[in-house]
């Protein structure tokens, strides 16, 4: 049984406040866990403190995998505030999209330092280890991770873990093409074709898309229409804006379950603490 656990579902910033208790205000952090084996972990920003204390220092020290999509601050800035790796024999191992030349080591070594935070990645006392990936697929464990470019601001990566008999793709960033709502990148369908769960990013309201249509983001509108071409078995509306407080959040996810319906796509809602399963039959 592969489990799927947010622990951040906000984009763009941090945002904590009573109007979006329910939803979460923390950015980008998606655990993804199998019994017996090492987690992977989509994106490491502010929720990623939270997976942390759900783990625990327990007795062995923490192994896993992060597989970020950009180097954007919502999405990177957990990683020394996650205690599980602060300690001796732990090992993270980070994917994610080296940006114009310029390596994923060499840019968390950019700023993560000082003056910008006390400490560098090499002061954590566990093995941070970071690798470049691009267009990729490669297996973690018993899983199976593809790797593909998704249209951004940037270098930016789309995630599809098929692990435990099932499939997630997690699309937290995209670029919706201005002025042609029903094209979708061949690299995103890819990512996202007949998926148990597709998350996505759902960040604008179509009025907010007119006003930052070159900011990198979507429509839920675009969501649904990625799930639907793809195929996915069910969209999870992810990267919420920060300006969109739990009432909106809701109306969104009235409006979108309607759509979907309309257009065979199960539309849920991402928030903190928010935890599946999916599939049931651990690959061997």
């Amino acid at each position: 049984m592969l489990h799927i656990t947010f622990y951040g579902v906000r984009g763009s910033t941090p945002t904590p406040s009573h109007a979006n208790a329910r939803y979460g205000g923390n950015t980008a952090c998606v655990a993804l866990e199998v019994e017996g084996e090492a987690p992977i972990v989509f994106d490491l920003g502010t929720g990623l403190r939270f997976f942390g204390e759900a783990l625990g220092m327990g007795d062995q020290p923490f192994v896993g995998t992060a597989l970020v999509t950009h180097l954007h601050w919502d999405h990177v800035q957990g990683l020394p505030f996650f205690m599980p790796i602060n300690r001796p024999g732990a090992r993270l191992d980070i994917l994610g999209p080296p940006h114009e030349g310029c390596s994923m080591a060499a840019s968390f070594d950019t700023f993560m330092r000082p003056p910008y935070f006390p400490i560098g990645v090499a002061d954590l006392a566990g093995d941070v280890r970071f690798i470049d990936v691009a267009a990729d697929c490669r297996r973690i464990g018993s899983a199976t991770v593809m790797t593909r470019p998704v249209p951004h601001v940037g270098e930016t990566n789309g995630y599809r873990v098929t692990w435990a008999g099932a499939s997630v793709a997690y699309i937290s960033d995209h670029q919706e093409p201005v002025g042609r709502p029903g094209d979708v990148a061949d690299t995103v369908l890819e990512l996202a074709r007949d998926v148990d769960l597709l998350i996505h990013d759902a960040q604008y309201l179509p009025h907010e898309f007119e006003a930052r249509s070159t900011w990198g983001h979507c429509t839920i509108d675009y969501a649904i229409e990625v799930a639907r071409q793809a195929g996915a078995r069910r969209l999870a509306l992810f990267h919420h804006d920060p300006a969109h407080h739990d009432d909106l959040v809701d109306e969104i996810l009235a409006a979108a379950v309607v759509e979907g319906e309309r257009l065979g796509v199960e539309v849920i809602a991402a928030a903190e603490g928010m935890r599946l399963s999916l599939g049931g039959v651990v690959a061997r």
